[in-house]
């Protein structure tokens, strides 16, 4: 998780926008892959970000943990797929969390409903939302 904060640390900051990092990785320890919040698109999501880093279809995946520094979105423009899809679709059976989506932007984020409904194991690291607040202090959040 901490690898996870260090790159929401690397977003150019945005407006309109979070700062997060996303890591993936392997049942044996290995990182997979890594992203953050625009690192080539500025409406690109870490996860996403790290998605694309992996062959579609990965056989990894269906052991792999993802830690995302913010819980993954549930909602998103019509042209682009939520986070927690993106999770559900690689097969990802295991998600963890530093902090819960506050409703800046999403008046009701429920990524981490929608995992736990779908049978993900969703943990959250509150003692580590400091440091995922810390990647956002361009948003004037506390």
């Amino acid at each position: 998780m901490q690898r996870a904060i260090g790159l929401a640390a690397l977003c150019p900051p945005a407006t309109g926008a979070y700062s997060v990092g996303a890591v993936i990785v392997g049942e044996d320890g290995t990182e997979l892959a890594a992203g953050y919040s625009r690192e080539t698109d500025p409406r690109e999501h870490a996860e996403e970000a790290a998605f694309a880093k992996l062959p579609a279809g990965d056989p990894r995946l269906a052991t792999a943990t993802i830690y995302s520094s913010l819980e993954p979105c549930s909602q998103r423009s019509a042209d682009r797929t939520p986070c927690a899809q993106r999770i559900l679709e690689a097969g990802i059976p295991r998600v963890v969390i530093a902090w819960r989506e506050p409703s800046l932007f999403v008046a009701d984020c429920v990524g981490v409903e929608q995992l736990a409904e779908a049978g993900v194991d969703v943990v959250e690291l509150p003692e580590l939302a400091g440091g995922a607040r810390a990647a956002n202090s361009h948003l004037g959040l506390s």
